[in-house]
């Protein structure tokens, strides 16, 4: 028999779903078939099944926090079971000891952490069995089954395990040093936070601070512009004043002469320019794409997308998520037609049908099978859902991923643009813009989110005469740079490289598509938002002052630096390629934290902070504790409700016996001061996302129940 570990419940359960098979507590048993002629186990982790194991596992002196016991460099690393997952992992480590089982199949997600998660199961299991790997970019049954008909070697796939593994150990050996010493040189100056730093997630924070200071040192000026409107016979049009392109004037005294000069005059047009545009339909998505999308459209985080990405491609719908091509392969291409039928009978795009194009074979624009390394772009699959029977969120998600697919079979979009330049007394040049549609193409299927439209100019020629009826001044203020909102945050993490001076370095950051991975961005801004270095209001992103505190203590710390980051990828990459050795990888590791403290310990004696408000940060005084902050009014018996540290409870438990409290983890989200405020004050919170019952993820807003008592989730 064969032991099948997949990575999650739901994944093990689409493994065995081809296939004649009994649940039992923890794995299904697949009956004997042509496949499996002996019969088959699958099993499952429950995400990261393993871990490393804490500091003080290693020597105890690394328990308490103290400047003079860093670093922290174990000589190897070790792995412990995830607390509260002992359970999954014995049941997989009885599975794989019985002596009837021949061969284990890794099926964890294709790609690096799924080679992680299951191969430091096994490690932990101490089994010595052959293995193969199962590579999936969908779970639909007939790739499930050709997926274990053409299975990898185990050779094959090792180096990912190792890319992985020292990504895992590289990350723990920087962020538990920086970490310690940045919170504990903080302490020398009286601010008493925990500030983490990470390889991924002070580079990200370091462009959100610079942003913010881009805007704070922007100097607004005013500066105005002329418009003028035109008569000539029975057409009438608008332009700009400008000279040489330039059209904002920088003195209203002189914007006035030129309204005065104007009025009233003679005008002629002296240059008529004509140009078509063609615009090919929008490449096919990658996660990154998709997550900016749907924050656009939807307002949507990018974790919340990839949440319900990861649920549709689960039960099937769409194929793996976690992707960075835009491309498809040959075979994959030759699957459309098939999905494109089975869409084009459903009422939401059956509009859309007949589409131009039949096939996408030849088209390098998304068909390459050279640019598909792990996965192809994200696309549906054959297995079409009943739609009704989708949540809202996962019916917007999928809707974008299918019209995508349907935008690539269809036409270019033409516009033709018009360009006038209308001379007024000889002497004054105006400007006019105009564009018409010619030929919708794909945008009759994606819709920009642009609602500005050029009007559309009256036909004009070349000596064309007629009078100047009208002119207005404007007087406008220039505008700072805008804050990110999340979904553009991912794309500035995606292109980080092109912060970088050092064009070798940038070309590696952009190869390796700048700061983190396509699965991994989503988690790193969801971390920041956690740790208190920034909050999201209306979908826009603003640093905290703990934030700002921790960019400005970091000063040119290698730490903020995109560099860092290109060079660690670099070499990553060659890891997962079988190209390097990730031990010299990892003893470059600790020289690095070695810097990395004496750099903090250097730029620690000229640090000033005058500039930052850090009450939030410093304890009270008194006793060196920090006092209960009041989070609004008890719903009970109008008491006060206190924030105690680890929970959220009422003042008058003791002297009125008054029990209400609030954990500030609920299903394995973290609540937050602002959310039991909007608890107390306006009855329940906005959406959260994160919650996770039964291993699903789901998002809710939470109220308080004074009949039962307790808190509800509301809209799940």
């Amino acid at each position: 028999m064969k032991v099948i570990i997949a990575e999650k419940p739901d994944q093990g359960m689409k493994l065995a779903a081809p296939y004649s098979s009994i649940k039992k507590s923890g794995y299904i048993e697949i009956k004997k078939t042509a496949q499996f002629p002996k019969g088959a186990y699958v099993t499952w982790a429950v995400g990261h099944l393993c871990e490393l194991v804490p500091p003080e596992m290693y020597d105890q002196k690394w328990k308490a926090w103290k400047l003079e016991t860093l670093p922290i460099l174990p000589e190897t690393f070790k792995h412990q079971i995830t607390k509260g997952k002992g359970k999954q992992f014995q049941i997989i480590k009885k599975l794989v000891h019985q002596p009837n089982i021949s061969e284990i199949i890794m099926a964890g997600d294709a790609g690096r952490e799924g080679e992680l998660i299951v191969r430091l199961i096994i490690e932990q299991c101490k089994v010595q069995k052959p293995m193969k790997r199962l590579w999936l970019s969908s779970l639909t049954v007939n790739a499930v089954k050709e997926g274990f008909q053409s299975l990898h070697t185990e050779e094959a796939t090792r180096p990912l395990y190792f890319e992985a593994l020292s990504r895992s150990c590289a990350d723990w050996l920087v962020g538990m040093n920086a970490s310690r010493a940045y919170t504990l040189l903080l302490q020398k100056k009286g601010v008493t936070d925990v500030f983490s730093t990470g390889r991924v997630q002070t580079p990200t924070l370091a462009l959100i601070v610079k942003r913010e200071k881009e805007i704070e040192d922007f100097k607004s000026e005013p500066f105005w512009e002329v418009t003028a409107f035109f008569t000539f016979k029975e057409k009438e049009y608008k332009g700009i004043w400008h000279k040489k392109g330039q059209t904002r004037l920088q003195s209203a005294e002189l914007a006035k002469k030129i309204e005065m000069f104007c009025k009233g005059k003679t005008a002629a047009v002296i240059d008529v320019k004509q140009e078509e545009k063609r615009y090919k339909p929008p490449y096919l998505l990658t996660l990154s794409s998709l997550q900016t999308v749907a924050n656009q459209r939807y307002r949507y985080s990018p974790k919340m997308t990839l949440d319900i990405a990861q649920k549709l491609y689960v039960k099937g719908y769409i194929s793996y998520p976690r992707t960075d091509s835009h491309f498809v392969t040959k075979g994959e291409a030759e699957t459309f037609p098939a999905i494109l039928d089975t869409l084009s009978v459903k009422k939401e795009y059956s509009s859309f049908f007949p589409l131009p194009v039949s096939t996408l074979l030849g088209n390098p624009r998304y068909v390459n099978d050279k640019k598909v390394t792990d996965h192809y772009a994200i696309i549906p699959t054959e297995q079409v859902p009943v739609l009704e029977k989708l949540t809202a969120e996962e019916k917007k998600v999928y809707d974008l991923i299918v019209k995508s697919l349907l935008a690539a079979h269809e036409k270019e979009a033409i516009i033709s643009t018009t360009k006038v330049e209308t001379l007024v007394d000889d002497r004054a040049t105006f400007q006019s813009k105009g564009k018409v549609m010619k030929q919708l193409g794909w945008k009759r299927i994606i819709q920009s989110g642009n609602k500005e439209r050029e009007e559309e100019l009256p036909m004009m020629k070349i000596g064309d005469q007629g009078v100047v009826n009208k002119v207005e001044t404007k007087e406008s203020m220039t505008q700072p740079p805008k804050r990110y909102t999340e979904g553009q945050l991912i794309n500035v993490m995606k292109t980080a490289g092109k912060q970088m001076t050092d064009m070798e370095l940038e070309k590696v950051l952009m190869e390796s598509q700048g700061l983190g991975t396509e699965a991994t961005r989503a988690g790193i801004i969801t971390v920041l938002k956690d740790r208190g270095y920034m909050i999201v209001t209306k979908n826009i992103v603003i640093p905290t002052a703990k934030g700002r505190l921790l960019i400005d203590a970091l000063g040119s710390s290698l730490l903020t630096s995109a560099e860092m980051t290109a060079k660690w990828e670099q070499r990553l990459r060659e890891i997962g390629k079988g190209e390097a050795s990730a031990a010299v990888f990892i003893d470059q590791t600790k020289k690095l934290v070695n810097h990395l403290i004496q750099e903090a310990e250097n730029a620690a004696q000229s640090w000033d902070f005058s500039n930052i408000d850090l009450s939030s940060m410093q304890k009270r005084q008194g006793k060196g504790k920090r006092r209960p902050t009041s989070v609004g009014k008890c719903p009970d018996c109008g008491g006060v409700v206190l924030d105690r540290g680890s929970f959220f409870g009422c003042s008058q438990y003791q002297s009125h016996q008054c029990k209400f409290t609030i954990s500030k983890m609920i299903l394995g989200k973290k609540i937050r001061q602002k959310d039991v405020k909007a608890i107390l004050s306006d009855g329940r919170t906005e959406k959260l996302e994160g919650f996770t019952k039964e291993n699903q993820t789901f998002h809710a807003s939470l109220s308080w129940d004074s009949d039962q008592k307790k808190i509800i989730f509301n809209g799940k």
